[in-house]
């Protein structure tokens, strides 16, 4: 008989480097992926300019208490002498963040026989570049990392890209949460003077004032993420009825943001983080792309919306909540709710079928040493 025994993975080092912004969401991606890797025995060193939104996002990451992720501060100067570490096996830069040349001697020295892999982790998009330019080689030119090869690799959701971020217990403990917790109506109409439940985090929406005083949403239960989307809430919620509930959430860690999505009956979301969260959800949602001045995100919105297979008014409310032209906001009613979740549930059957992020690394990691 064949052997179909499948030789662990060899355990390595990885450099991961991250640039905080203002939104957190490049530093919830990176740690996010730090933790499934050392989850599955690799060790990971975590690069970030401004650590300190991991006391709440990830509670004891700072003090040392993830097995397998160290957290190192990033000085954000080229001057700054590169760190005297055992050199690691894989450099990542996380969307784009560049790391000084001297870095990456450092911490990826050329070694006779062990072959280091240095990454770029892209940003996440539906546009079809994605799968063309997913894997593609970058030599270096010229410089003093001359003749060093730098991978491109693009998180997408077709099988030609790099996946999603997926913890390989996430879907039993979205369905352990389900089954300990109220499921959300399957009828045509809601139960007598329930509202929905909505999780908003987003940026400064113009249509928010709108939204809260959509009559399909007046005895809605609102749970607002601190931050911009508290603020933004704030400033129009005298637009809020008096028959709604809200909520101000506080940060919290990122498997207590899931069980807020898991627990909503609509979520608005932004980012790339809390898409890809929103997706694994099974809920309906709506996104709040980052905008970009000259427009580039509307095209990257509508291929997000074609993959989807979004509805029609689902769409609609897509073009609404980002100010694209002159949509309004659709119904959004029970029945309008339950043909959202069934198309998000279907697009997550899709990805369910491919290999998640963390998974390719490792075995394009493995292809290239």
């Amino acid at each position: 008989m064949p052997d179909t025994h499948t030789p662990p993975l060899p355990r390595l080092t990885w450099d991961i480097f991250c640039h905080v912004i203002d939104n957190w969401g490049d530093l919830g991606v990176c740690w996010r992926l730090s933790a499934d890797l050392a989850s599955r025995g690799q060790t990971v060193r975590l690069w970030v300019d401004d650590p300190s939104p991991l006391a709440w996002m990830a509670p004891g990451a700072l003090a040392g208490a993830w097995a397998g992720v160290e957290v190192r501060t990033w000085p954000r100067t080229t001057a700054a002498p590169p760190p005297r570490l055992p050199p690691g096996d894989v450099l990542i830069e996380a969307f784009g963040c560049e790391i000084a040349p001297a870095w990456v001697q450092a911490l990826l020295p050329d070694r006779p026989g062990a072959q280091g892999v240095w990454l770029n982790l892209e940003y996440l998009s539906a546009e079809s570049y994605v799968e063309r330019c997913h894997r593609l080689p970058s030599p270096v030119l010229s410089g003093p990392l001359s003749g060093r090869l730098k991978w491109f690799f693009y998180p997408g959701f077709t099988p030609s890209t790099g996946g999603l971020l997926r913890e390989s217990d996430l879907m039993q403990r979205r369905d352990n949460f389900a089954s300990t917790h109220q499921p959300p109506p399957t009828g045509p109409t809601p139960p007598s003077g329930d509202g929905p439940t909505v999780s908003l985090f987003c940026y400064e929406p113009a249509a928010l004032p709108g939204l809260l005083r959509h009559p399909d949403l007046a005895h809605a239960h609102w749970r607002v993420a601190p931050g911009r989307a508290l603020a933004a809430f704030d400033a129009a919620r005298s637009a809020l009825p008096a028959t709604a509930q809200w909520t101000a959430l506080p940060h919290c860690p990122q498997s207590a943001f899931d069980h807020t999505l898991w627990a909503c009956d609509l979520n608005f979301v932004r980012g790339e983080d809390s898409l890809v969260r929103a997706l694994w959800a099974g809920q309906a949602f709506v996104w709040q792309i980052y905008p970009q001045d000259d427009h580039a995100h509307h095209a990257k919105l509508e291929a997000f919306l074609d993959w989807l297979q979004a509805p029609p008014d689902l769409r609609q409310m897509h073009h609404h909540w980002n100010g694209i032209g002159h949509a309004s906001a659709p119904r959004l009613g029970h029945a309008t709710l339950a043909r959202w979740r069934a198309a998000v549930c279907q697009a997550r059957e899709r990805l369910l079928q491919q290999a998640d992020l963390s998974s390719q690394l490792l075995g394009f990691v493995t292809e290239k040493r």
